[in-house]
């Protein structure tokens, strides 16, 4: 497939990523380099923070005004902030493409962090974290990252409840002006409109500005926990283990094991745990990956008593896969992943995160060649991955 795509960085250091399509809609994000991989301890689940605060107000719009001035235009107004990015979006129109970039250029730009809002968000975010502890799935997702990585990265992203409490307006203007700069920054829009106009647009609207983000502290280990908790009836599980950054080839084959382990109703430990055995309801894969980190990981829930078996069985099937996996099996996962990615591209807005995600670990461009890439893994090197030396492993049970 051919793609009109342009990458451009320019002279105030922002960079300008574009899709052009023949459609009525066009998606659009600011997002900058910054994420929970970049925060110290003190600090941790200040980029979240600042990611909410964004949509509170700005000397030209209240909240209300932020949201009104997308969602009445049709459009729809979102935000994520990850490990190694933090982004602001809206889906709309392609007519009123001037309106997406007015609104969220005001934001990335002039937010007022008010005081009263700041309080009243930190209560917000202490109801999301109190939430992502109830849910087991998220609880235990959380606890596979931190039996991987020391502090502070093996804090989950939205922060601990100490660190929220010690971040302020001060805290938060500073940690803003010191990232928020241009060079740091990158436009990136998917649909109709006109790559001149945007480059226009950005060099009116952004003057150059040099911030400078820390380095990620990142320190591997790997543990194994059982949690005990009243009022659950199943048993969540995790097993997770580190596999090659974004950056190293290697790494695509790493993607390759994780969905022919755990994605979709195919992958062989579906079909062992769920379909075979009837151990468990929801199994799955995934695989959290950047340009400093990755790893993938296995999710079941399952019955208190099996979590030993379950285990057993995980590991067993990698050992399978290191032994016996072959060309036949291999060729048919990389037409999964290839096709996935080609629906994946669908979606304008989904298409945006894809590219911001590839410049993240290097450059945008590097999103295309997808499906060479994952043609070229060798069987050797997926085998090689599956030979599985040390891991994490979380399980909350029922006490």
């Amino acid at each position: 497939m051919k793609f009109d795509f342009k990458r451009k960085i320019l002279k105030s250091g922002m960079t300008i990523l574009f899709e052009k399509r023949d459609i009525p809609v066009v998606s659009v994000a600011f997002a900058v380099r910054n994420g929970g991989i970049n925060e110290a301890v003190e600090e941790k689940g200040i980029s979240h923070f600042i990611e909410h605060m964004f949509y509170k107000g700005t000397p030209k719009r209240n909240a209300k005004k932020i949201a009104e001035e997308i969602e009445k235009n049709g459009g729809i107004l979102n935000g994520f902030t990850s490990e190694t990015i933090t982004a602001f979006w809206c889906k709309m129109p392609s007519k009123h493409l001037d309106v997406a970039l007015d609104v969220l250029s005001d934001m990335v730009r002039n937010s007022l962090f008010d005081e009263k809002e700041l309080e009243k968000e930190r209560k917000v975010i202490f109801e999301e974290i109190k939430r992502n502890h109830d849910i087991p799935m998220r609880h235990v997702i959380d606890e596979a990252h931190n039996s991987l990585y020391e502090e502070p990265f093996g804090i989950p992203l939205l922060g601990t409840l100490d660190a929220m409490n010690s971040i302020d307006k001060k805290k938060m203007s500073e940690k803003f002006k010191e990232i928020y700069q241009p060079n740091n920054m990158i436009l990136c829009v998917v649909g109709n409109a006109d790559f001149g106009e945007l480059v226009k647009f950005v060099e009116r609207n952004f003057e150059k500005g040099k911030g400078v983000v820390p380095l990620p502290k990142i320190k591997l280990k790997n543990e194994s926990k059982i949690e005990k908790r009243k009022g659950i009836d199943q048993a969540n599980l995790v097993f997770a283990f580190h596999v090659p950054v974004s950056t190293d080839k290697k790494n695509y084959a790493a993607q390759v094991l994780n969905t022919l382990m755990g994605v979709g109703l195919s992958s062989r430990l579906h079909q062992e745990i769920r379909e075979k055995r009837n151990l468990a309801y929801a199994v799955s894969g995934d695989m959290d990956s950047g340009k400093d980190y990755a790893y993938n990981l296995v999710y079941v829930g399952t019955s208190k008593e099996n979590v030993e078996l379950v285990k057993e069985l995980i590991l067993k099937e990698f050992e399978k896969v290191a032994k016996d996996l072959g060309e036949k099996e291999l060729a048919e996962i990389k037409e999964q992943m290839i096709g996935n990615y080609q629906i994946s591209m669908e979606d304008s807005q989904n298409q945006m995160v894809n590219l911001l995600l590839s410049e993240i670990d290097g450059n945008a461009e590097e999103f295309y060649e997808f499906e060479k890439n994952i043609s070229d893994v060798k069987l050797e090197d997926v085998k090689d991955l599956a030979k599985i030396k040390n891991y994490s492993f979380f399980a909350l049970v029922p006490e």
